[in-house]
């Protein structure tokens, strides 16, 4: 997909969940669910998520695989390639309640996941183990070798201390695409040392990327106003081609509210950047 029918630019949300409750063929297990203690009785199903694309103007989405699944990433695929034309995915592999880092079939197991499941990557979600240092440890270094020699994209979960973890294995894998999600979860209230500069020092890596969900770090309500100054200065660090648009209850904040966008900017942020590292990675 190149343009839609009346000549817009292509708008990407770059994370929203889907699950069925009820559906037999993917049943929600608390046993494997990476949050067992949540878990849902209605559908978000693929079908609800482009009733809701629609309404609001988004092309394409990219399936984050949902915490009630764990690793069971046969819905997401579902819905990959039920709507191939609607939906890229990320799954679920590796971390808490997962597979552990140190599992020597994580490679196979992420070869499979995009050659057979048509899957983009993984959500890797250090978050969960706030003192456990995995993600850049060396018994993960196969598992984002292979990342690299597919050209999978990796989305980072990550808590702010853990921001330096992201750029050692930037630096290491410079072939993975990395997303880093909810902007590092950063505290707005704290000091930049230990705030926010750790995540625009990860500017300098040409394969991150700032995924520029606001509604986590701010304290307000929409339209998250206490983050505009944060999102400027990644804006400014990074650049247009480094920021991706996720939420679609945040489209009208980023499409028409943020001032120091440009139209060019907005074709970018709001669906170019996904497309080219989600969907040509397939291609390729």
């Amino acid at each position: 997909m190149t343009a839609t029918s009346n000549s817009r630019s292509i708008v990407v949300d770059a994370a929203a969940h889907a699950w069925v409750a009820n559906d037999p063929r993917y049943p929600l297990d608390p046993a494997v669910a990476t949050c067992p203690d949540n878990m849902p009785v209605i559908d978000e199903s693929a079908e609800h998520l482009i009733a809701r694309m629609n309404t609001f103007g988004i092309d394409e989405t990219v399936v984050s695989h949902v915490c009630y699944y764990g690793r069971d990433n046969r819905y997401t695929a579902h819905c990959v390639n039920s709507y191939p034309e609607r939906f890229t995915g990320v799954g679920l592999l590796v971390g808490h309640r997962l597979h552990s880092p140190d599992d020597s079939e994580n490679p196979a197991r992420l070869e499979r996941l995009m050659r057979e499941d048509g899957l983009s990557g993984l959500r890797l979600s250090p978050i969960y183990d706030p003192d456990v240092v995995w993600m850049n440890d060396p018994v993960s270094y196969p598992l984002w070798s292979k990342a690299e020699e597919l050209g999978a994209v990796f989305n980072i979960f990550a808590a702010p201390h853990q921001v330096g973890q992201i750029g050692d294995m930037a630096a290491r894998f410079p072939g993975v695409n990395i997303v880093v999600d909810h902007f590092a979860m950063i505290d707005i209230t704290a000091s930049d040392s230990d705030g926010f500069k750790p995540l625009l020092d990860l500017s300098t890596y040409p394969n991150v990327y700032i995924r520029t969900s606001l509604h986590n770090p701010s304290r307000q309500e929409l339209p998250y106003r206490d983050m505009w100054p944060y999102l400027e200065r990644v804006y400014d660090s990074f650049g247009p081609k480094k920021l991706i648009y996720a939420s679609d209850y945040e489209l009208l904040v980023m499409k028409d509210l943020i001032p120091f966008f440009t139209t060019e900017d907005k074709k970018s942020i709001l669906g170019g950047n996904a497309l080219s590292i989600y969907r040509d990675n397939l291609r390729t």
